[in-house]
């Protein structure tokens, strides 16, 4: 009791509290633009808390990751821009919902499920992290290709209106997620000679090209004879939920932030998994499934509320294992060094001061979303109030600078605009984005812990048959691919049997 007093006091001081608010609109703001993800965001602070206290220099960073994760969910709301990896399922109810004319709505839920997702992992992190860790060395080749089938089931739940196309675009994900320089023998496959694409096709320049610059594309062709003002000449603020709506929808929050949390405690695993397995789990235990897609809430909720969870999740292994949970904590693990304190066993146990700093840095953080929520959206909403013309221009212009500041190479603008022209025709033709987009994240994790695993077991699948763990995840992954495929048979047979 007595360290959880110093550790509020500490983070209490006026420049420690200035810092977290500082780093948590910083971070919303970075994570709003397309490109600049909250591993960027970290990156750009970095260097202000190389002479900071270590308590300090971290809650900083803490602050600014929480910041990035819930600000990607602005511009995926407003423009149909992620502007971060993690808000890819986000946009599927979110702009639905904001060309409905209640973005304010839309980001008034994306803020409160990303709050309440960051206060969930906060606590989870203080009270069972060394368990947790535990758990998280228990995943092999085989757990983490089990945990990519589960996020690749997540296609019955994208692809409602139909399953066939759907599953068509995640293997186009899958194959496109094959280019490259293979990381088990080093061929080159796919590349037909070309230097850029041996790195591969990033799916950030990818994911700004399908959803983002295609949308241009399709407003452009029907500017002519459609009223583009659905949100542009509307005021948008911030519309916070109500306690008692949140209780309305407690289980997404509550199930939504327990998946973040356990994916985010998986090393490399992150937010853009977490909140895919999220949005795929609240279609499946739906009694409205196909309204996701239309502006459900509850597609808004589970996204935000599981890539937020994440966060917290994240910081076990990186704190107790010194393995980052994922690329964000990763650079967060580097502040550690820098700061002189070394991620590991023993740093719960000779600095638990830092770890309940980290905590009431959380929850603050996740507190002053609100705050920061309301005064980035307002400002970020001025630039809707423009004609459309010259706001398909700024999301090109945006998606351009985000493409290229990846890797500061001109060919992922390229495969940005052409990306933009497939994503085009997958919506003309009622494929799905989505899919591709899910195909192209989990193709590398699965087919490199599949091969991993099959090296391990000699050439043989027994691997996968001695893991109980790995069978317990193969068996869920079975169980949300089928649910929606069922559910829809006896909806159809219902219906047959009515008439």
């Amino acid at each position: 009791m007595d360290i959880m007093i110093q550790s509020v006091v500490e983070v209490m001081q006026p420049l420690n509290l200035i810092l977290v608010i500082i780093g948590t609109i910083f971070g919303m703001v970075c994570g709003s633009l397309p490109g600049l993800s909250s591993s960027m965001a970290i990156i750009l602070v970095l260097p202000f808390t190389y002479s900071m206290e270590p308590v300090t220099g971290i809650l900083l960073l803490i602050a600014v990751y929480v910041g990035g994760a819930c600000g990607g969910s602005i511009s995926a709301i407003l423009l149909k821009t992620p502007g971060t990896p993690e808000a890819v399922a986000t946009t599927f109810d979110g702009y639905p919902m904001a060309m409905k004319g209640d973005a304010g709505l839309a980001l008034g839920l994306a803020v409160s499920a990303s709050s309440f997702g960051t206060i969930f992992s906060a606590f989870v992190m203080l009270f069972t992290a060394p368990l947790l860790a535990v758990l998280a060395l228990k995943f092999q080749s085989a757990e983490y290709f089990a945990l990519g089938l589960v996020g690749l089931s997540c296609i019955t739940s994208l692809g409602a209106k139909n399953q066939l196309k759907a599953i068509v675009s995640v293997i186009l994900g899958l194959m496109f997620a094959t280019i490259g320089i293979d990381p088990i023998n080093g061929a080159e496959r796919f590349t037909f000679g070309e230097p850029f694409l041996m790195n591969g096709i990033n799916y950030i320049a990818v994911m700004i090209g399908a959803f983002a610059v295609a949308e241009v594309y399709k407003n452009v062709e029907e500017l002519s004879h459609r009223d583009t003002s659905t949100i542009t000449n509307a005021k948008v603020s911030l519309v916070l939920m109500k306690f008692k709506d949140m209780l309305k929808m407690w289980s997404t929050f509550l199930k939504s932030s327990i998946i973040g949390t356990i994916i985010g405690i998986i090393p490399a695993a992150g937010g853009s998994i977490a909140s895919l397995i999220a949005y795929g789990e609240a279609v499946r235990s739906s009694k409205e499934p196909e309204e996701f897609g239309k502006g459900k809430p509850e597609g808004i909720i589970a996204p935000e509320a599981s890539n937020n969870a994440a966060v917290g999740g994240s910081m076990v292994p990186t704190m107790v294992l010194g393995i980052p949970g994922s690329p964000t904590a990763a650079v967060i693990m580097a502040a550690f060094m820098i700061l002189g304190l070394r991620p590991g066993p023993l740093l719960i146990r000779d600095q638990p001061l830092l770890l309940n700093s980290i905590f009431i840095g959380l929850i603050i953080a996740s507190i002053l979303l609100f705050v920061g929520g309301r005064f980035v959206t307002r400002e970020f909403a001025r630039i809707l109030k423009l004609p459309y013309p010259m706001l398909g221009t700024l999301i090109v212009a945006l998606g351009v600078v985000g493409a290229y500041s990846l890797q500061n190479s001109f060919y992922d603008v390229v495969i940005m605009f052409a990306f933009g022209f497939v994503g085009y025709f997958f919506h003309k033709f009622q494929y799905s984005s989505s899919a591709f987009i899910l195909g192209l994240i989990l193709g590398g994790i699965i087919e490199n812990s599949l091969r991993k695993q099959i090296v391990i077991g000699n050439g043989t699948w027994t691997g996968f048959l001695n893991r109980p763990l790995a069978l317990l995840i193969l068996a869920i992954a079975l169980i949300t691919f089928m649910s929606p495929l069922i559910t829809n048979l006896r909806r159809k047979a219902k219906s047959a049997f009515q008439n």
